[in-house]
C-alpha cells in the first residue's frame, strides 16, 4: 500500500521536466532581480552599438549597390545579441562547476535536461527584451523593416532561435572549462568568430579565402537571412549559404542544437565522475 502511494505521489517525468525547467528559469532571473548592474549592461551594450557602429563607423562605409549602411548594419548587431548568447551562459556555466552548484543540484533528484533548459530559456526572455530595445534604438536611428509584419517575425524568430542554440554551445563549453577565469579567457575567443561575418562590412571586399571563412560561418547566414526577411540592403555574393542564407541558418542551426544540447546535458549529470 504504501509503495502505492508513493509511486501515485511521484510526478511523471514530463511533469517534473516542467516543474525544474521553470525553478531553474526563476533561479536564473532572479539572478538579473538581485544584480541590476548586470540587466543594466544588457540593456545599454545594444544601443551604444548602434551608436559606434552605426555613426561612428557607418559615415566612412558604403554598401554595395547603394542603400543606407544603418539599414544593412541592423540585421549584423541583432545576430551580434544572439551570437553573444555564448558568453555569459559559458561563464555561468563554469562559475557554477567552480562554486560546487553543479555538484549540489547533481546530488537532488531533479532532472537535468530541465535544469539545463530553464537557463536557456530565461536567457531567452532577456533576450527578446533587449533586441526590443535594440529594434526601437534601430527604429529612431532610421532603420525599417520593409517587408511586412510576417517577414519581420520570421527574422526576430530566426534570432531567437540562434541565441538559444548559442546558449547551449556555451553551456557546453562552460561545463567543459569548469573555472570562471578560463571561461572569462575563451569568451575573448567568440569576437574572431564573430568578426569574420557579413555583419558589419560586405565579404566582397575580403581575400578570398578569408571571404569563403566569412560566407560559411553560421552567423554569416543568420545575417543575410534577416536581411532578406527585413527587406535591408545586402551584397550577398555567389556562396551557396548567401543564396540559401535562411535554410543554411536553420541547418546550421539543428546541427549545433542537436550536438551542443544532449552533450550539455551529459557533461552535466556525469561531472566529477
Amino acid at each position: 500500500m504504501a509503495t502505492a502511494v508513493y509511486t501515485a505521489s511521484r510526478p511523471s517525468t514530463g511533469g517534473r521536466l516542467a516543474s525544474d525547467t521553470w525553478t531553474s528559469m526563476l533561479r536564473v532571473l532572479l539572478n538579473y532581480r538581485h544584480s541590476p548592474g548586470l540587466l543594466v549592461a544588457s540593456l545599454a551594450v545594444p544601443v551604444l552599438m548602434v551608436v559606434v557602429f552605426g555613426y561612428v563607423f557607418g559615415s566612412a562605409m558604403q554598401v554595395p549597390g547603394g542603400g543606407d549602411y544603418r539599414e544593412f548594419l541592423m540585421p549584423g548587431l541583432f545576430a551580434m545579441v544572439a551570437t553573444n548568447g555564448i558568453m555569459p551562459t559559458m561563464v555561468g556555466a563554469a562559475r557554477d562547476v567552480g562554486r560546487g552548484v553543479t555538484d549540489r543540484l547533481r546530488s537532488m533528484p531533479v532532472s537535468r535536461a530541465g535544469l539545463l533548459l530553464g537557463q536557456t530559456l530565461a536567457d531567452l526572455l532577456v533576450s527578446v527584451v533587449v533586441m526590443a530595445l535594440m529594434a526601437l534604438v534601430g527604429l529612431a536611428a532610421g532603420w525599417r523593416a520593409r517587408h511586412g509584419l510576417a517577414d519581420t517575425a520570421e527574422a526576430f524568430a530566426l534570432l531567437l532561435l540562434f541565441r538559444f542554440v548559442m546558449t547551449w554551445v556555451g553551456t557546453l563549453l562552460g561545463l567543459a572549462v569548469g573555472k570562471e577565469e578560463q571561461a572569462g579567457q575563451l569568451a575573448v575567443a567568440v569576437f574572431p568568430l564573430a568578426m569574420i561575418t557579413n555583419a558589419y562590412v560586405p565579404t566582397g571586399g575580403m581575400p578570398g579565402w578569408l571571404r569563403a571563412v566569412a560566407d560559411w560561418n553560421p552567423i554569416s547566414a543568420v545575417v543575410q537571412a534577416c536581411r532578406e526577411l527585413f527587406g535591408n540592403p545586402s551584397a550577398p555574393g555567389a556562396a551557396w549559404p548567401m543564396q540559401h542564407a535562411a535554410l543554411t541558418a536553420l541547418l546550421w542551426s539543428a546541427a549545433l542544437l542537436a550536438l551542443c544540447g544532449p552533450l550539455a546535458v551529459r557533461k552535466f549529470a556525469t561531472h566529477g565522475r
